[in-house]
């Protein structure tokens, strides 16, 4: 019933993929436009983590309010709108301020989508979560493709905004169109009708496993915006990589992204839960890592590369299908907090990476890297716990009380 309408969103992300690297991929463009240079189009694409940062929270309110629809639909036009906006921005001031929209339409469209996707596939919440990386990775692929072919053909730079961005207008319309699950009859429907209890052995502390949540989707964004900064960077001034080289190390990441997730939407359907990924990643990400920093070897770094993107792609989407889970009567907020932490990292990460990077030594960044992936290991084995505690607990408890009805049947 509702597959035209999980296609729709998952369209949205396939553009956002475009949007994450189309002012860096169109720099020279833009730079020409605005009388600016490469430190301006960078605080432009900041904007765009401030838009998100700030909006967070109220767009998970929102979304639990309202319901999942408007904020999907909302974003999906303001992104429609910056990318329409930019190629014809006249001042940099206002494509600074069409940077700060495509933010607000971002966090509305994660505080409707993710919650979303979840209540339309709650038998694989993980796999619908994780799918979103899978699609946002396929439009950074696409993107260079259409900018290539633009520039062949001698044609306008902006083909490569409008183009997305009509896509953007009509997926919009279309998501007018279609059904969204009620989100206070799923709420509904996942209580235990026999009992009127919640499906966990005690209720989930926000504090405890919801604070611990927060903390992986801040240091999963961080882990995978060092990587995607720094590795090229760590190839040239460590290995002695050329450019041409280095850059090669984001093309092995990308690639062990886009199978981790194809590997993960399989997996978790039958044989992974989400929570239990959230542990294996990080000890794959911290391992890796150490490679990278004790094995100076091109084809070594070329191979730990892969697994750095294989190992940090999916966990925050992850993140936020676990504290679905476990917090399912306030999805939208749930989903807003922790995107707040995510929205955090990608603008703080920057700033202190680039700081440490003035000392000369990028190892110094990567010591960094692996100790957020000991930070996330470890909050992951607290919600690993937590979790089996709650929800094991509780499924044994229900057992034994089926077991207790049959034999009052029989005697």
């Amino acid at each position: 019933m509702y597959i035209k309408t999980a296609l729709s969103m998952y369209t949205s992300y396939l553009l956002l993929g475009m949007v994450n690297i189309i002012l860096i991929s169109n720099m020279t463009s833009l730079t020409g436009q605005w009388s600016t240079d490469s430190a301006g189009i960078s605080y432009i694409i900041s904007a765009i983590g401030i838009g998100k940062l700030l909006t967070y929270a109220l767009s998970g309110r929102l979304s639990d309010k309202f319901g999942r629809k408007p904020l999907v639909i909302f974003g999906a036009f303001g992104l429609a709108i910056f990318l329409a906006g930019i190629p014809l921005a006249p001042s940099y001031q206002i494509a600074f301020a069409l940077a700060l929209l495509a933010g607000c339409a971002n966090s509305a469209l994660d505080a409707g989508a993710y919650p979303g996707l979840v209540e339309i596939f709650p038998k694989s919440a993980g796999s619908a979560s994780v799918m979103v990386k899978a699609f946002m990775a396929v439009g950074t692929g696409l993107l260079p493709l259409m900018i290539s072919f633009i520039a062949s053909k001698g044609m306008f730079y902006g083909y490569a905004f409008f183009i997305p961005a009509a896509v953007y207008f009509l997926n919009m319309l279309f998501l007018i169109t279609v059904p969204f699950p009620n989100h206070r009859t799923v709420q509904a429907s996942e209580m235990d009708q026999s009992n009127g209890s919640t499906k966990f052995l005690s209720e989930p502390n926000f504090k405890k496993e919801g604070l611990a949540l927060v903390v992986i989707g801040f240091t999963s964004t961080g882990l995978f915006t060092v990587a995607q900064i720094w590795l090229p960077s760590f190839g040239q001034q460590v290995l002695g990589m050329t450019e041409v080289q280095s850059i090669k190390l984001l093309s092995y990441y990308s690639v062990g992204m886009f199978v981790s997730v194809l590997s993960l939407a399989i997996l978790l359907k039958k044989f992974l839960r989400p929570v239990t990924v959230l542990v294996i990643y990080p000890i794959i990400t911290f391992t890796s890592i150490v490679a990278i920093l004790t094995i100076r070897s091109p084809e070594i770094v070329s191979v730990a590369s892969f697994f750095v993107g294989f190992s940090t792609a999916g966990i925050f989407q992850l993140s936020i299908a676990t504290i679905n889970e476990l917090f399912w009567k306030k999805k939208g907020t749930a989903t807003g907090i922790l995107a707040t932490a995510g929205g955090l990292a990608s603008v703080v990460m920057p700033l202190v990476t680039g700081f440490m990077s003035k000392s000369g030594n990028v190892k110094f960044i990567f010591i960094f890297d692996a100790f957020l992936s000991v930070i996330g290991l470890v909050c992951a084995l607290f919600v690993f716990y937590r979790y089996r505690k709650l929800v094991e607990g509780h499924r044994e408890i229900e057992f034994n009380k089926g077991d207790e009805k049959v034999i009052d049947k029989m005697s």
